[in-house]
């Protein structure tokens, strides 16, 4: 039971840097991101084909962050000076783009047989220290980058993408150019995306492009809306639930075995959902915000 722990908590601070992004992006920013899991794909394939040839573990994780974030400067470049609807249209279909390039790059990614046999983090250890020494280098990378976000958000920087949040046209008019901020925060958010799918990708070991499809981008809107989207705890506090009701489903058939497991799928999906709307109609503030929260 404590492997099965472990594992969970692993996977839900992957979660957290993930959401964490968005709520650079969204909550601080105001940017409708709904291509995240592109950079998280771009950030898994980048690290795992890396360390497959040969590169040591902490060298495929730092590239992951950069080439995740490369491809944000032009996109952010081309369509952040769009209408914000615009821009959610063309980053979700930069992440279809990514699944599909690396669908069809069959020499370089083996297409939809996937990666197998990525390099785990640790695997001279054995057993539960192999976990343990996991869970701790994945805990500390996101405690580094909640202190880094926060660092942000009480800056100048974090003041100025606040107010361009909240008032474009007062920035602009202040001769401010709110483009180039979006871009910057597009790219930090962009990088731990990348970081965690480098994560994601040592700790599952194998890799394969149906795993990075459109939903796992709504998963971490469902965390930071659950959570609190302009508070940097909502991210910490919605990936927890959000793994909790994915995960806790698991077991409702054991007590509904008339339910198969592709029904649960949809039910599961389905519980999400209403947690959201009721969310949205009690608290739509998020659990850890406060009333008059962006």
């Amino acid at each position: 039971m404590s492997a099965y722990l472990i594992a969970i908590t692993i996977l839900t601070l992957i979660y957290v840097l993930l959401a964490l992004g968005l709520t650079l992006q969204f909550g601080l920013t105001g940017l409708i991101n709904f291509g995240h899991v592109g950079f998280f794909a771009i950030g898994a394939y980048t690290s795992a084909l890396l360390t497959l040839n040969g590169w040591p573990v902490g060298v495929g994780i730092v590239a992951a962050a950069v080439a995740a974030m490369l491809p944000a400067l032009p996109i952010g470049y081309i369509s952040l000076r769009l209408r914000d609807d615009y821009f959610a249209i063309v980053t979700l279909a930069f992440s279809e783009v990514v699944r599909i390039v690396v669908t069809n790059a069959r020499e370089w990614t083996s297409g939809t047989q996937g990666l197998p046999g990525i390099a785990r983090l640790y695997a001279s250890l054995n057993g539960a220290a192999s976990e343990w020494a996991v869970l701790g280098t994945i805990l500390a990378v996101t405690l580094l980058a909640i202190w880094m976000i926060t660092r942000i958000a009480r800056s100048p920087f974090g003041r100025l993408i606040q107010a361009i949040r909240d008032n474009e046209v007062a920035v602009k008019a202040l001769g401010k150019d709110p483009a180039w901020f979006k871009i910057q925060v597009l790219a930090v958010g962009a990088a731990l995306a990348g970081i965690a799918g480098a994560f994601y990708a040592h700790y599952i070991t194998y890799i394969v492009p149906d795993q990075f499809v459109p939903l796992v981008t709504f998963y971490a809107w469902m965390a930071i809306t659950l959570g609190g989207a302009s508070r940097i705890s909502g991210a910490v506090v919605g990936s927890a639930i959000l793994m909790v009701l994915l995960e806790g489903s698991r077991f409702v058939h054991d007590f509904l075995p008339m339910i198969s497991d592709s029904a649960m799928a949809s039910v599961r999906i389905g519980v999400v959902g209403l947690l959201l709307i009721l969310c949205i109609v009690w608290r739509p503030q998020g659990l850890t915000g406060k009333r008059g929260d962006a």
